[in-house]
């Protein structure tokens, strides 16, 4: 069986596992995109699994030598997984088919940074989708979409978790409708919610002689734990600052 010429940006142990599932049914991408430095997870695991195939490592993908090396090997699609790196007009333009790109979000919500963060700091829909991309931050048309409903009990971190399970079932979907040429394509609505990276801070100070109610405050703390402490709430006290993360569990009846 034949497969179209995949590019294939990815990064984390997600964009590990969506390259295996392209492997188990034998569609072998013909360029592999990865971040370098700090940002790189689950990169040499990726870069083994593809030998002899051009890797293009950090933001060189966007010099003009090495857009015009990823042109001339004609990609049908581009597939970003995690991928850290906004993708420029002249890449865009590069795929026969298209480029896509899987982000923990219900779009038209929660594009941008820190998605179940403001999911459950704003109380919107939630789930995973591919979409489409175009020059715009995750304002592209939408591919496929799976929604989760969001307990009281979680925290922004494991929301996360489940939304990656999310994130797999959806790539398992499209394979063989990439394959196939049959992905949707759908409008999005130009209607929703976006934060940018910085957009966290803004939210992350508690005012200690504030009087909020304790509802708006829990949610607030769960929706700032993350795996990150420096994502978390903090308050300051005594010219020291103290950062909080919650754990909530359910109680068996």
């Amino acid at each position: 069986m034949s497969f179209p010429p995949l590019a294939l940006a990815a990064n984390r142990r997600i964009g590990l596992r969506a390259l295996e599932m392209f492997s188990e049914i034998g569609w072998r991408p013909i360029a592999l995109l990865v971040p370098d430095g700090e940002k790189a997870e689950c990169v040499s695991e990726m870069k083994d699994r593809l030998p002899g195939v051009p890797v293009f490592e950090g933001q060189a993908f966007r010099s003009p030598e090495h857009v015009a090396r990823l042109r001339a090997l004609r990609p049908d699609y581009l597939l970003s997984v995690h991928f850290p790196y906004m993708v420029p007009a002249e890449v865009l333009a590069i795929p026969a088919v298209g480029t896509l790109n899987l982000h923990p979000a219900y779009l038209p919500y929660n594009r941008g940074w820190h998605t179940p963060t403001w999911a459950i700091c704003e109380g919107t829909p939630y789930g995973a989708t591919l979409h489409w991309v175009d020059e715009g931050v995750d304002t592209g048309d939408l591919a496929l979409q799976e929604r989760l409903d969001i307990q009281p009990d979680e925290t922004a971190h494991e929301l996360y978790q489940r939304v990656l399970e999310l994130e797999v079932n959806i790539l398992k979907r499209a394979i063989p409708l990439m394959r196939d040429f049959k992905l949707p394509r759908v409008p999005q609505p130009t209607a929703g919610t976006g934060h940018s990276k910085k957009d966290i801070q803004s939210i992350q100070r508690l005012d200690l002689s504030a009087s909020r109610p304790v509802a708006e405050t829990i949610k607030l703390l769960r929706a700032l734990t993350t795996n990150q402490w420096s994502e978390a709430a903090y308050f300051d006290l005594g010219g020291e600052r103290y950062r909080i993360r919650v754990e909530i569990k359910k109680e068996e009846s």
